[in-house]
């Protein structure tokens, strides 16, 4: 049985999601369950959607030493299926979404689950002084 699509193209807040996963090294979007997922090779580091209800949330893999203090921050919520994997999620088209924020919680999933190479690449990006159009 397929999945229903969970977004409706075209959709704002997805698109600036979608463009933040994809300015990761070797980052790709597969459609799973219905929803975008972005990985890095072929490991999730977002999935936009944690539910039918709550669409416009992305499911990320925090650091473990982050996550303890980012359960105690209400915006953050144990997604299913994968927040007993240590997953959480967060809603992302609020008028508060914190931009910069969502931002290092994607580097860091994409951080969780990304190759050697694709972090060396990542690294090299962001060292003082690499050119701007080095991606």
């Amino acid at each position: 049985m397929e999945h229903p699509l969970l977004f409706d193209e075209p959709d704002a807040a997805l698109e600036r999601l979608r463009a933040l996963c994809l300015a990761f090294p070797e980052a790709v979007e597969v459609l799973a369950w219905g929803r975008p997922t972005f990985r890095a090779g072929k490991k999730i580091f977002v999935t936009a959607g944690s539910s039918m209800d709550r669409p416009h949330s992305i499911v990320f893999k925090p650091d473990p030493e982050e996550r303890r203090a980012l359960v105690q921050d209400a915006r953050f919520f144990i997604p299913p299926y994968f927040g007993p994997a240590g997953w959480l999620a967060i809603d992302f088209d609020t008028p508060r979404t914190d931009w910069v924020e969502l931002a290092e919680l994607v580097e860091t999933s994409y951080r969780q689950v990304a190759l050697k190479r694709q972090l060396a690449q990542l690294d090299l990006w962001r060292a003082p002084g690499a050119p701007e159009g080095s991606k």
